[in-house]
Order: structure tokens, then sequence, then C-alpha cells
């Protein structure tokens, strides 16, 4: 890293990246589960709703570009929501659709 960033600095760098169907941002509808940084490298924890979700590619760029363009490397892991975390997920996507 070029220069000391904290996990707040990510956090709030993609806070407001919001869903490109859902009229939420990720972090609301809980798919930034994590964001923590470890030997200069930021590591973000994504929850799908489900595997192999079609827009995974566009989600993971979202969030990467942002945090590239601070010189940082990134890495993001997947993982699939338990079952609270997708009703959520479900009610929000629900009552927030844009399409």
């Amino acid at each position: 890293m070029n220069k000391k960033i904290s996990e707040k600095d990510i956090f709030n760098l993609v806070d407001d990246i919001k869903h490109p169907a859902i009229d939420r941002t990720l972090h609301e509808l809980g798919i930034i589960k994590d964001i923590s940084i470890k030997d200069n490298k930021v590591l973000i924890t994504m929850a799908l709703p489900f595997p192999n979700i079609p827009i995974i590619d566009q989600l993971v760029s979202s969030i990467k570009e942002p945090i590239e363009k601070l010189g940082v490397e990134v890495e993001i892991k997947q993982t699939i929501m338990d079952h609270e975390e997708l009703q959520a997920f479900l009610k929000m996507e629900e009552e927030c659709w844009t399409g």
C-alpha cells in the first residue's frame, strides 16, 4: 500500500455502492459482509444470496475498482448468505426492486 489505509477508509469508499437492480447499497443488502486489511492487502468478504448469480462479475468490479484506484491490492472472498441474511435480502429485494 502506498499510504496507511484503514478498514474504515475502505468501508467509507464502498459504503455507497448500490446494487444494479435493487435500490439499496451492497452493504444494506448484506452483500458486503466483512472488510479487513492483512499483509498490505484489502480483504473483502461478499455474502451472496445464491451461488452462481449472473451479475457476480459486475458486483465484484463495483467493489474492487474504487479500492484499486487507491493503489491497493484487493482480494474478494465469496460466501453464501445464511438463512437469516437471505430472508433480510429477499425482503429488501421485494420492497426495492428497480429491475
